[in-house]
């Protein structure tokens, strides 16, 4: 049996999650903001949950109804049949999401939907299910825009973004998802030498190896929301797990990043350690503008410091400095760079072949491309 579900993703990263669930095999794909509907049974639905790599969550909605006063929320939440989803033993929570309504506090949503479900269930069952804001029984989901109404369940539990292999962080590290989809926006054809200059804790070079080697994104994470649901078919749960398993590839993989942090290398190679693919990366310490080409030709993939998310000392000179960088040094190499600091991107003096709008969390970023050409002239004009 089939049934509707939604995709949550990055905003910018609608089309790339698409072209991934064309892949797993969804049907009835339908892009939105920020979001991806789509068809399909439980088997896919749990195959999309283990495997996708740029989706946040998977919501599986169960009702609609339109609010046109307040009091809409509470009666029409109190009235679905709860009790079959959930006894008074188990916990709960939820989530809301408002745009353009009645209401101007997605807390109060979320508390009211609370109330509606808790009660409900305390007159049908004599006892009413408590609140896990951590890892509840039940995560609910409630989505409002203008006068409609969605209320659904999170299969995923805690955003798929948490993949389980990230031990250690530096600060600011950059979100999964969103660097999983930095990867496929790149085309890099996961054959070619691929290298991150400002690699932090090695996320960007872990989601570039698991692509390559068609490891599942959940393949190091344990837990999933649906697995706590009344319908879990473990068996079958297993069967997806194996199948996707199967398809993972012993292929080998130049891939290699540095750091000016020491500390962050650190980190890299402690989860790098406990992926097993310590063997696949090289990664050491050392600076952008003191490097030496780790390959011949290849991608560079980086997501360096900016004002937002790091300080530094001047990000002019230091956008710059990338710019010099890429001149004197990676005639051949096709570079990606992300970045909030809009205006000193600028700085870098090269005419960028690409930009794409992303989101990093709540900053707008553009994904700018340059393409360093061999030759006497091994870069792009300048331009702004």
């Amino acid at each position: 049996m089939t049934f509707p579900l939604i995709a949550k993703t990055v905003s910018g990263l609608e089309d790339v999650l698409t072209h991934e669930l064309e892949t797993l095999g969804a049907t009835d794909i339908m892009k939105l903001n920020r979001a991806v509907s789509f068809t399909a049974d439980a088997e896919m639905m749990y195959r999309i949950n283990y495997a996708c790599r740029t989706a946040l969550r998977i919501l599986k909605p169960l009702f609609h109804f339109e609010i046109l006063e307040q009091k809409d929320l509470y009666e029409h939440i109190y009235e679905f049949p709860w009790e079959d989803y959930l006894d008074a033993e188990h916990s709960i929570s939820i989530d809301a999401v408002i745009s353009y309504t009645v209401f101007t506090n997605s807390q109060f949503v979320a508390q009211r939907s609370k109330d509606a479900i808790v009660d409900r269930l305390r007159e049908k069952l004599g006892k009413r299910p408590s609140v896990d804001l951590e890892n509840p029984d039940l995560k609910i989901n409630v989505h409002l825009f203008k006068d409609s109404c969605t209320v659904a369940l999170d299969s995923s539990g805690q955003s798929l973004h948490r993949r389980g292999y990230r031990k250690i962080t530096g600060p600011a590290p950059i979100n999964e998802v969103l660097a999983a989809g930095l990867v496929k926006l790149s085309e890099w054809d996961t054959i070619a030498p691929l290298f991150d200059p400002m690699c932090g804790s090695g996320t960007l070079l872990i989601e570039a190896a698991m692509l390559a080697k068609n490891m599942p994104a959940g393949y190091f994470r344990e837990e999933w929301g649906f697995m706590k649901w009344r319908d879990f078919d473990a068996a079958l749960w297993e069967k997806v797990k194996e199948d996707c398993r199967t398809q993972i590839s012993a292929v080998k993989l130049n891939i290699h990043g540095s750091d000016r942090a020491e500390r962050a290398i650190e980190s890299a190679r402690e989860n790098l350690r406990f992926t097993g693919l310590y063997d696949d990366i090289s990664v050491e310490v050392g600076s952008f503008e003191e490097s030496t080409p780790p390959f011949e030709t290849g991608f560079i993939i980086s997501n360096p410091p900016y004002d937002e998310r790091l300080k530094i000392e001047d990000s002019l000179v230091f956008y710059k400095m990338i710019g010099d960088t890429l001149k004197r040094k990676y005639a051949g190499y096709t570079a990606w760079f992300i970045s909030s600091d809009l205006e000193s991107i600028k700085f870098i003096g090269l005419r960028p072949s690409r930009r794409i709008p992303v989101f990093n969390g709540p900053l707008e970023c553009r994904f700018v491309k340059f393409e360093m050409f061999a030759g006497k002239k091994g870069y792009p004009d300048a331009g702004k």
